[in-house]
């Protein structure tokens, strides 16, 4: 990939769904893409695990290699491993690459990995070309504003990163040291806009379009990453890229539709994780939907706590009754 090539990379509408570890699965993805949104990437996926495992693991991961809108994202801090699991991903079908340079949790940064390597840019640019010339797909990269207040280093990072080849960055708002605390911070992500020609996201506590007006405006980015916001109300991408984009409203289910997509949901994800697992992966995507009003705490209970899939699905029109109208607020 060329860097004239990388430079045209934005996918239409530019809202994308952020990578959420045990969140952001293959069902979950599949169906924030049926609603509309411009890409959605995959959990973060260890480099060396993904070429090591034994194929059965390799197909449960289920990144969705034929899906033209998704990303698959790769962590780790061996090029060598970094570039051979890009290499086979993107010879599986992976239309998109992307680099975790911002997860801040302690068990990937104590690995040397995701945002601990903002604090050794060398290493992390020797990364980044490993595994840009591993493929002829374009390769992006999410990264934070710097390891803490005292090294904001994203700007020179980027910039390093787009002369590698990189096609696209996404910035989340904080610092590795901020973890999840505070606010983002947009603004300072244009100190990235300013430093780059390739695109850049916007990303960190967008919860709606009013949201990403604002960041947008404030970071001069092209374009903003959905995270958390989405939990429970999987057509918000597509809200936000009808709000900003004039792209097609998506018909966000209320009544017996939104059951119907709940239900639908909890089936897909019993098919993918198999029964026993997914009821449990399940409780809290149906926490969220249930969130959104109305449940009685007993009905709640009952759905949350039930190990019988068939008594989940015949308890969901109840719980979910008052729910529909609220969630598409």
């Amino acid at each position: 990939m060329n860097l004239t090539a990388s430079q045209r990379f934005l996918p239409a509408p530019p809202v994308a769904l952020a990578p959420l570890a045990g969140i952001t699965d293959l069902p979950f993805r599949q169906l924030v893409a049926s609603f509309g949104a411009g890409w959605v990437v995959s959990e973060m996926v260890a480099s060396q695990d993904m070429v090591q495992a034994k194929p059965s693991v390799r197909d449960r991961a289920e990144l969705g290699f034929d899906q033209s809108a998704t990303a698959v994202q790769l962590a780790g801090r061996d090029p060598y491993w970094m570039a051979e699991a890009a290499r086979m991903v993107a010879d599986n079908g992976a239309a998109v690459i992307d680099i975790n340079m911002g997860c801040p949790a302690k068990k990937v940064t104590g690995g040397l990995s995701g945002s601990a390597l903002l604090r050794t840019p060398d290493h992390a640019l020797r990364l980044i070309e490993a595994v840009v010339s591993a493929v002829d797909v374009p390769v992006t990269l999410k990264t934070r504003l710097g390891w803490d207040d005292d090294s904001l280093n994203a700007a020179d990072v980027a910039r390093r990163a787009e002369s590698a080849g990189i096609a696209l960055v996404t910035i989340h708002g904080r610092t590795r040291c901020q973890f999840y605390k505070g606010r983002a911070d947009w603004s300072a992500i244009r100190a990235v806009r300013d430093a780059v020609t390739i695109p850049v996201i916007a990303n960190g506590d967008i919860t709606g379009a009013q949201d990403a007006r604002t960041a947008l405006a404030r970071s001069g980015a092209n374009g903003v990453m959905i995270g958390r916001a989405a939990q429970g109300r999987p057509w918000l991408l597509a809200q936000i890229s009808a709000a900003l984009y004039g792209t097609m409203p998506p018909q966000v289910p209320q009544g017996r539709a939104f059951c119907d997509m709940v239900s639908g949901h909890y089936e897909a994800m019993l098919t993918f994780y198999g029964a026993a697992l997914g009821s449990r992966v399940a409780r809290k995507h149906l926490g969220w939907y249930m969130d959104t009003g109305g449940t009685p705490t007993a009905l709640r209970t009952a759905v949350l706590t039930s190990t019988d899939p068939a008594r989940v699905l015949a308890l969901l029109p109840d719980a979910l009754a008052s729910t529909g109208a609220e969630a598409a607020a």
